[in-house]
């Protein structure tokens, strides 16, 4: 007879990662995650460089960049789920020639964290405010 504690080791989350090619692998993301026993899914809406008392920041696209990940780090952690479970991690810029200027401080992040991510990188006319990036996530548990 197993135990509810054996039962939910054999039930665990299983991840999947889908490249039929090798050249993404240089740019930190998949081209596809698929995701089988999950106990819960979390939908993470944009997370910008907006400090802890609603103020958004003028700082450079690599300052914004980090605050955005940090943010992104704390509703994730908030809620329960990991870092390493993101597995849908989208970018909206309003620069991708100035994001790419900072873009090794993306990549560490996501080796670091051990993310294996689908991404999508969207350059829009404009944020909030005087915002230049947001990253909008999926994780899974």
């Amino acid at each position: 007879m197993t135990t509810l504690a054996q039962s939910k080791k054999e039930e665990q989350m299983e991840k999947r990662t889908i490249n039929p090619w090798k050249w993404q692998n240089e740019r930190n993301y998949v081209q596809a995650v698929e995701v089988t026993k999950a106990e819960g899914t979390l939908y993470v809406s944009g997370q910008t460089a907006i400090d802890s008392d609603g103020i958004s920041s003028k700082e450079d696209m690599k300052s914004q960049l980090i605050q955005s990940i940090q943010n992104l780090e704390k509703v994730i952690k908030e809620a329960g789920y990991e870092i390493k479970n993101i597995v849908r991690l989208n970018i909206y810029t309003t620069s991708s020639e100035e994001f790419f200027t900072c873009f090794d401080a993306f990549q560490n992040w996501i080796t670091e964290h051990n993310i294996q991510q689908a991404s999508t990188l969207f350059e829009v006319k404009s944020l909030f405010e005087t915002l230049k990036i947001e990253l909008e996530a999926t994780v899974v548990k």
